[in-house]
């Protein structure tokens, strides 16, 4: 199981302390300051690196000369009217653009594989499922 702790600071910068990690977030000048990484390009850097990892996984698995993995992710919300085969109708959705560049001599039976592996990252499945969430808020005086 991963834990994450995260506190505020100053503004709407926050402390994130992982088990053996720190790091700090927020968001861009105008409505944070700009500090660190805002929470969609952490979201976008987790599904990156799962993505990298679960293909050098397999690729060394598989012992094929995959020598590096690169890839570019985007995040934006678009209208549902404006998408292609969504069964209802209003409302945004999610989208999610991932570009992968594969680095060694792979083949083209390899690259459809490892296109497929991609699909697979654990990341990706939490991100598409419908994950439960349970929650609880304290107040607690200063």
């Amino acid at each position: 199981m991963s834990e994450v702790m995260v506190r505020s600071l100053e503004n709407l910068q926050v402390y994130v302390e992982l088990e053996d990690h720190t790091l700090l977030a927020d968001e861009p000048p105008g409505v944070g300051d700009g500090k660190g990484p805002t929470p969609y390009d952490l979201l976008l850097s987790a599904l990156g690196s799962c993505v990298v990892m679960t293909l050098l996984l397999y690729a060394r698995r598989k012992e094929w000369p995959l020598e590096g993995v690169e890839v570019d992710l985007a995040h934006d919300r678009v209208y549902v009217e404006d998408t292609e085969s969504v069964e209802s109708s209003g409302g945004r959705l999610d989208r999610f653009s991932i570009d992968i560049r594969l680095v060694g001599n792979i083949d083209e039976e390899q690259r459809t594989r490892l296109a497929d592996i991609a699909t697979r990252c654990p990341v990706r499945n939490t991100i598409a499922g419908v994950p439960k969430f349970r929650e609880t808020v304290t107040v607690v005086a200063p």
